[in-house]
C-alpha cells in the first residue's frame, strides 16, 4: 500500500468563461467507480441543456484506476487534459466533470485543451487538497478506571482515536503510523503500568 496520497478537501464547483463559452468544473471526492459515475450522472441532470459534460477520475492510492471522456468534444481535447491535470497534481479518489455551455465561438483544439485542463487546475486550487496517511489500526483494551485518562493522554499526544467501546472493559481503537508501533508499545506499558492489552488490526487511511 502507498504510505500516503493527496485527495480533494471538499466537493465544489469552479467556473471560467472563455470567448463566451462557460466551463463549469465540478469536483468531488469519490471512493469507487460507482460513486464517480453517480456524481457524473448528477451533474448531467443539474445541467440538462449544456452541450458537453466531459469527465475524468482517478481512483486508488496508487492511481491504478483512471478514466476520461470527451463527451462529444474533438478527441483528446477535453477528458484527457482533465485527467492529465489530476495526475499532474497527484490527486487520488477524485472525479471531475466539466460542463460546457457553448458561446458560439470555436476555440480550436489547443484552446479546448487549455480550457478543460485549466479549469480543473483552478478548481483544485479553489477547493484545496488534503493528504491522507496510511495507518495501522490498533485496539487497546484497558479497565474502566484507567480508560478516561488514557483516552485523554492519547488525544493530547496527537494520536488518532477512531472509536471507544464500553463493555466489561474499555476498547479504544486508534490509528498509528507503522513506524511508531514500537514506540507506542513502550509508551502504553509505561502509561498504564503494563495493565493495557494491545491488539494489531488491519490498515486504513486517515488525515496526516
Amino acid at each position: 500500500m502507498q504510505e500516503q496520497y493527496r485527495t480533494l478537501a471538499r466537493e465544489g464547483v469552479h467556473e471560467i468563461e472563455i470567448n463566451k463559452s462557460r466551463f463549469l468544473c465540478a469536483l468531488a471526492p469519490v471512493a469507487t467507480e460507482t460513486e464517480a459515475q453517480d456524481f457524473i450522472a448528477r451533474i448531467r441532470k443539474e445541467h440538462p441543456t449544456a452541450r458537453h459534460h466531459c469527465f475524468a477520475y482517478v481512483l486508488g492510492a496508487d492511481g491504478g484506476i483512471q478514466k476520461a471522456s470527451d463527451d462529444g468534444e474533438p478527441g483528446g481535447t477535453a477528458g484527457v487534459p482533465m485527467l492529465q491535470m489530476l495526475l499532474r497534481r497527484e490527486v487520488r479518489f477524485v472525479a471531475a466533470v466539466v460542463t460546457r455551455y457553448f458561446g458560439g465561438v470555436k476555440l480550436g483544439a489547443g484552446g479546448l485543451i487549455r480550457a478543460y485542463g485549466g479549469v480543473v487546475g483552478e478548481a483544485l486550487d479553489t477547493l484545496g487538497t488534503v493528504t491522507r496517511q496510511r495507518f495501522r489500526l490498533v485496539t487497546v483494551t484497558v479497565d474502566h478506571q484507567r480508560a478516561g485518562r488514557l483516552e485523554n493522554d492519547l488525544r493530547t499526544t496527537g494520536r488518532t482515536v477512531r472509536e471507544v467501546i464500553y463493555g466489561a472493559e474499555v476498547r479504544i481503537e486508534i490509528g498509528l503510523p507503522e513506524a511508531d508501533l514500537d514506540t507506542f508499545r513502550a509508551w502504553l506499558a509505561d502509561t498504564t503500568a503494563g495493565t493495557a492489552r494491545l491488539e494489531l488490526g488491519g490498515e486504513a487511511y486517515g488525515e496526516a
